[in-house]
């Protein structure tokens, strides 16, 4: 059995965090090998190589020219690498935003991946306020995040929680302050069965 981890969420939220924290401890429970496929390192420089050619901003991934050129695309390469190595016997930890993913259903659509049923599908949804989210951005200092931070208010209207049937299956993870059991119980519930919607613990309000 191969396990294929979606953790999204906005930036600032921790989701690689999150998923770095776990694989170790995945790969023991599961008994499978994983790999972590992030976004942002598999296509972060082709990408800036892109951006400063068509705008001159190697450092944009939020403005419009890149949303609606590039992002897509980005997010095809992930999906299709991780499918590579699920059919050979390699479970994926993939990490990335993937909030329209995430609202439109699309990562519960297996015809969508192009996985089959022997694949265990968990998806992950790492959140914080939008506070916390801001203050770890500034501290990271990453020029990527640039854009975000010149039009935060923009951007902060763009950042969609889930809610009502979208949590459905989803395992939302408040990634404030995790402790160690906080960890341990998102741990059981990727490599267990999936708790109702309704067990969840909802968002923070923005």
């Amino acid at each position: 059995m191969t396990f294929l981890v979606f953790f999204c969420g906005h930036a600032g939220t921790g989701k690689t965090t999150v998923a770095k924290k776990l694989i170790g401890p995945l790969m023991k429970a599961s008994g499978t090998p994983f790999c972590l496929l992030d976004k942002d390192t598999l296509f972060g420089g082709y990408s800036a190589a892109a951006m400063a050619m068509l705008s001159g901003d190697p450092n944009d991934r939020d403005s419009p020219l890149f949303l609606q050129h590039l992002r897509d695309p980005e997010y095809r390469g992930l999906l299709d690498t991780a499918r590579e190595n699920l059919e050979l016997g390699v479970s994926a930890l993939v990490v990335a935003p993937l909030s329209r993913e995430v609202r439109e259903r699309r990562l519960f659509d297996r015809a969508w991946l192009g996985v089959g049923a022997d694949v265990t599908l968990r998806v992950v949804w790492v959140h914080t306020s939008d506070e916390v989210a801001r203050q770890r951005i500034v501290a990271r200092a990453n020029p990527n995040d640039a854009y975000k931070l010149a039009h935060w208010d923009e951007y902060r209207q763009r950042r969609f929680v889930p809610s009502g049937e979208t949590c459905d299956d989803l395992l939302m993870f408040d990634n404030t302050a995790p402790t160690p059991s906080d960890d341990e119980a998102l741990l059981a519930r990727i490599v267990g069965e999936p708790q109702p919607a309704s067990t969840m613990v909802p968002p923070l309000p923005v």
